[in-house]
């Protein structure tokens, strides 16, 4: 079956940025933003596979050298894989602040792994996608490394024209799903799969076929393919995309690296997933900001941007940008907005030794603008706000909430449309 012109576009967007996620579709492109993202580790993703019945290589993790060396020791192979285990892509080729180089080694002296792990843990890794100074490497999985004879391309993902998920594969795998659908179109393979009645086995068989799989291997492959559905249904995830689904010399189909995305709106039915979320690579801004449903994305100027819904967000850096200013970030309070979101909200913006100005721009259709109000006031005497602060606000409830405003006492600097807002922040800044 192979894909369209727009099935194509939409297959290059698998990969997208973590900001958002693209659906699959043969007629449309669907792009959803996503209320806050879960990040789990090469290893994690692993175990939640194998405790699926999936086949994934046998592996430990460990956090200290000598623990690697004794989980070496313990899987008893021919050769084994080495790999730090960091959030960032780029592994193999990145560089640790020790000198050694590479995240990802492969070795079949156990011994050998014992004296790699002491020049990754605790120390700091550097790739193309971490910051400048690296990350620093705190776990190492110790895994059986395989000999890939075959490389395919697998992923089920939620299609919202089809009203649930899908099953998109390559017997291309191992290499930018993008580019294979780019150059040869007819190299992708779709099966859309009935959310009541699962993935039937002809649709897996066929689909193992279709990636190439012969003989004793396809049927393999569709048990493996049925297995990754129950598991994408049972953790909520929104995509399971495996690359490679490979095949070894020795006659198994294995899933050698994946990646999965998770429905955060289901965090109250999988707490046990939602608990291995690691944070310690994010900013710890967005952290604290997620902690109270508040979207804060750091950038590198010196005006804050408050507002609520990331169209606004987007038009309200443009447009600070227009007039010359740059913006520090963008913190999107969302719909429902209670008083003390907007408090936190202050905190968190002031907390940045870079801002110079806070420009906040709201349009209240859900929020209450009187809402806003009475917390921007309880933060600028609270937090004895020291920079300067444009206030624009529209919609529900606004001549209450200019009221309060001006009644407040407070230096704040009203503006009367959002031109006007980033007009008199920019300048906030210059006189000083």
């Amino acid at each position: 079956m192979a894909a369209s012109m727009a099935f194509q576009a939409a297959v290059r967007g698998l990969r997208a940025a973590s900001t958002k996620q693209l659906l699959v579709s043969r007629n449309q492109l669907v792009r959803v933003s996503p209320r806050r993202w879960l990040n789990l580790q090469e290893y994690q993703s692993k175990k939640l596979m194998q405790d699926s019945g999936v086949t994934v290589q046998r592996f430990f993790v460990a956090d200290t050298a000598s623990e690697a060396l004794e989980a070496a020791k313990r899987l008893k192979v021919k050769e084994i894989v080495l790999k730090a285990q960091i959030l960032a892509g780029g592994r193999g080729k990145g560089v640790f602040d020790s000198g050694l180089k590479g995240g990802v080694h492969l070795t079949k002296e156990p011994a050998a792994v014992g004296e790699l792990a002491g020049k990754m843990l605790g120390f700091n890794l550097t790739t193309k996608q971490t910051p400048k100074e690296g990350v620093k490497v705190k776990t190492v999985m110790v895994a059986e490394a395989l000999d890939i004879s075959r490389e395919t391309y697998f992923a089920i993902l939620m299609d919202r024209s089809c009203n649930g998920p899908v099953m998109v594969g390559s017997p291309q795998g191992g290499v930018d799903i993008e580019e294979v659908a780019a150059t040869t179109p007819e190299l992708i393979f779709k099966e859309v799969i009935d959310i009541f009645e699962g993935v039937r086995d002809d649709q897996a068989l066929r689909m193992a076929a279709n990636l190439g799989f012969k003989g004793p291997l396809e049927k393999q492959a569709a048990d493996q393919i049925k297995r990754l559905y129950e598991l994408f249904l049972k953790v909520d995830a929104t995509q399971v995309e495996v690359n490679p689904l490979g095949e070894t010399p020795e006659g198994q189909v294995v899933c050698f690296d994946a990646k999965i995305n998770f429905d955060d709106n289901a965090e109250f039915r999988q707490k046990a997933v939602f608990a291995m979320d690691d944070t310690t690579e994010s900013d710890p801004l967005e952290t604290e900001a997620a902690k109270y449903d508040l979207k804060y994305i750091g950038l590198d100027g010196n005006i804050a941007c408050f507002v609520n819904g990331a169209g606004l967000a987007m038009a309200t850096c443009d447009i600070i940008d227009l007039h010359g200013g740059k913006p520090a970030n963008f913190l999107d309070l969302g719909g429902g907005v209670k008083e003390n979101q907007v408090y936190v909200a202050f905190k968190l913006l002031t907390a940045d030794p870079k801002v110079e100005a806070i420009l906040v721009n709201i349009f209240g259709g859900i929020v209450n603008c009187a809402i806003i109000a009475n917390g921007i006031t309880k933060a600028c005497r609270e937090l004895e706000l020291k920079v300067p602060l444009v206030v624009r606000l529209e919609g529900t409830n606004v001549q209450e909430a200019k009221r309060i405003l001006s009644e407040s006492g407070l230096p704040i600097t009203s503006a009367s449309d959002l031109d006007d807002a980033a007009k008199k922040a920019v300048a906030a800044i210059a006189k000083k």
